[in-house]
């Protein structure tokens, strides 16, 4: 069985088998892979970069260049099923992942409406809707990283722009109730009041409470965005959290909270005003369209799995698909760099520096393969307990030509701080400036935020570390790492900056506050 499976993937990448036509629409600040029309995946490149261009406009912020490291990579599947199965939960219309030099997305082309009444359509979740919320989670991210936001606002926030209509000529409606919480917001303040929302600390709300978060933190937006009342008093509730007054003291910047909730339910049956944003303030320049060549259309599958994140066990499966995928292409670029990744992640380091090479040598200019040639040297170097300088020099080497060749690539810099961590040395001034830049390029990246904040504190430099690990604490979506920073906090606040080293140093140990699958 196992031999006629082989043998079935090996035709299916065969040269003059035909693969589905691949497109890549580029914009400013994102890159679509679809195989899908090259029209629809324009298209949808476009509303996109109208979509940020909006969240700009709102704020009044200009639109600073970035690198091509820091766009985001949004990756349209087939359908739902194929977005639950690289999710493993049926139950994922679509989903993000911040990363440094590397935030990916997950969506479906189209939602799976079946047999649903017209009447009802407009109650489902689409999968654009989906997209759009963990974009606004990125940009909330970028946009204000060291403001310690709440699970609510940060999920009312998302809620808020998730709807958002694009018009024909580019014109963006923003502000239209979510439909598909409709039926969440019925009696919800009897289930979730205000009060409960501002100042419990998520995690002991319970399951339908958490749930709740999402309408009620809409609501509570929508209100304090649209309304035109109680103006400031969101800002002061941001600073109080910021500066690490207690939920309770901030949530005192809304004064009654009982009143607020009746504003709420009289607000909650008005008709709920939306905004439209004309096109000729939302300017994006060109997408820049290409059909992907036959090595990419060939690898594409084991690209996004690698992109996705893989555990042990994904790994080698993912390698055993990447080298049948890849075999026909050993001079091909992006052949060669899916290959690095898998074998990589395989744990096949000589594989994976071999493939580097192979990618170097058709792409002298290839980040990747220097970064990757770089990483797989580290991790043989400290399975070896192999810290002598030479060694080490040569892998900053590696990094140090990466960083000639892209200086706005955040993954480049913090490797190279990474690599004095990994070899048990000291950092140096420039491994510490690299990284604290690192975090101005991505901000999103938890790891990163993290490895910064713990650069702080080993520097004596409490506050920083303090405001870094407080954001952290106060994520929903940080899992296990939050748990940690809410436990390197609480010795800080003891005057214990040496035990909240200590508790870093257990979890590293046991490796609990690291996700199974692999960080990028």
């Amino acid at each position: 069985m196992v031999r006629k499976l082989l043998l079935l993937l090996a035709l299916l990448v065969m040269p003059g088998v035909a693969h589905a036509d691949w497109y890549e629409a580029s914009t400013a600040h994102f890159v679509v892979y679809s195989d899908d029309s090259p029209e629809a995946v324009q298209r949808f490149a476009a509303n996109l970069e109208h979509f940020d261009k909006g969240l700009r406009f709102l704020r009044n912020l200009s639109d600073e260049p970035i690198g091509k490291a820091n766009r985001v990579t949004i990756y349209l599947l087939k359908d739902l099923q194929a977005v639950g199965r690289l999710a493993g939960n049926s139950d994922v219309a679509g989903f993000y992942i911040p990363r440094a030099g590397g935030s990916v997305a997950f969506a479906p082309r189209r939602a799976d409406e079946g047999n649903v009444p017209p009447e009802f359509k407009a109650l489902l979740l689409t999968p654009l809707q989906v997209l759009l919320h963990e974009y606004t989670h990125h940009f909330l991210l970028s946009l204000s990283p060291n403001v310690a936001y709440p699970s609510w606002f940060v999920e009312g926030y998302a809620e808020f722009f998730a709807p958002s209509e694009f018009e024909a000529d580019g014109s963006l409606i923003i502000g239209r109730p979510p439909q598909y919480r409709s039926w969440d917001l019925q009696g919800s303040e009897q289930k979730l009041s205000v009060a409960r929302m501002l100042t419990a600390d998520p995690r002991t709300l319970h399951p339908d409470q958490r749930y709740l978060l999402y309408a009620r933190g809409w609501l509570l937006t929508h209100y304090l965005f649209i309304s035109g009342k109680r103006e400031g008093q969101l800002g002061a509730y941001f600073r109080a959290l910021t500066d690490g007054k207690t939920a309770e003291e901030a949530a005192a910047a809304f004064g009654d909270l009982r009143a607020l909730d009746s504003e709420l339910w009289a607000y909650r049956r008005t008709e709920l005003g939306a905004r439209r944003i004309p096109a000729s303030v939302l300017p994006i320049g060109d997408v820049a369209m290409r059909k992907l060549g036959a090595a990419e259309a060939a690898t594409m599958d084991v690209r996004i799995r690698s992109d996705r994140g893989v555990n042990a066990d994904q790994a080698k499966d993912n390698y055993a698909a990447a080298k049948i995928a890849c075999a026909h292409y050993p001079n091909d670029p992006a052949a060669q760099r899916v290959l690095t990744e898998a074998a990589f992640d395989a744990k096949d380091y000589a594989g994976a520096e071999a493939a580097a090479d192979r990618l170097l040598a058709a792409d002298p200019g290839s980040v990747d393969g220097l970064l990757y040639k770089a990483r797989a040297r580290m991790a043989v170097a400290v399975a070896a307990k192999d810290m002598t300088p030479a060694t080490w020099t040569g892998i900053r080497r590696l990094i140090a030509a990466a960083n000639k060749l892209d200086t706005e690539n955040p993954a480049v810099l913090w490797l190279f701080y990474q690599s004095y961590v990994q070899a048990g040395a000291k950092p140096s001034q420039a491994a510490k400036d690299g990284l604290q830049y690192a975090y101005v390029l991505a901000p999103q990246d938890r790891t990163l935020r993290f490895d910064l904040a713990e650069s702080q504190l080993r520097d004596g430099n409490l506050p920083a570390a303090r405001a870094l690990l407080l954001t952290i604490a106060r994520d929903r979506h940080a899992g296990d790492r939050a748990d940690l920073a809410e436990r390197v906090l609480t010795a800080i606040d003891a005057g214990n900056p040496a035990g909240a080293i200590a508790e870093i140093e257990k979890a590293r140990s046991g490796g609990g506050e690291e996700s199974k699958r692999k960080r990028k």
